[in-house]
């Protein structure tokens, strides 16, 4: 007998004034049944049905932010929004309209990553920054959870 799996998520994004936006993804896959004999392949299929999930969640809403950068919305050379609806100077800090990750934060993300081996670059594509301390307060919350939840050496999505 077949064992089914069904994972979901949903995420919403703050956008410009009290704005948001959201998304969610369910997946239900049928495995075969011998799985649960080895938890560590369960535990990788689980790792890998959430990645994707997570992948096509945010390309889901990223895929507006890419309308909403030729469809008027607005931007300038010294700000424009990263796509989580904050928007960050050129200089790389966070104008006031989105409160940023705090430090104890980014020490916790930055911690986890380097006991787990774990590398932050696709992460913190999918959060639209470049750094861990670019982050919103909301997204590094999240990220967190995410990096807890990642087996050790996985150096990334599974």
């Amino acid at each position: 007998m077949p064992v089914q799996i069904n994972i979901g998520l949903n995420k919403k994004v703050g956008e410009a004034n009290y704005g948001s936006r959201g998304a969610s993804v369910n997946l239900e896959v049928e495995l075969d049944s011998g799985i649960i004999e080895d938890p560590d392949r369960l535990r990788s299929q689980i790792n890998k049905l959430f990645g994707l999930a997570r992948d096509s969640l945010n390309a889901e809403l990223h895929q507006d932010d890419k309308n909403h950068s030729t469809n008027g919305h607005h931007r300038n050379g010294n700000s424009q929004t990263n796509g989580n609806g904050y928007s960050h100077r050129s200089n790389g800090s966070r104008s006031s309209n989105g409160r940023g990750a705090t430090q104890s934060q980014v020490r916790a993300i930055n911690a986890i990553a380097n006991r787990n081996r774990i590398d932050l670059a696709p992460y913190l594509q999918q959060h639209g920054v470049q750094a861990v301390a670019d982050l919103s307060i909301g997204d590094a919350s999240v990220l967190i959870d995410e990096l807890k939840s990642q087996p050790a050496g996985n150096g990334g999505r599974g």
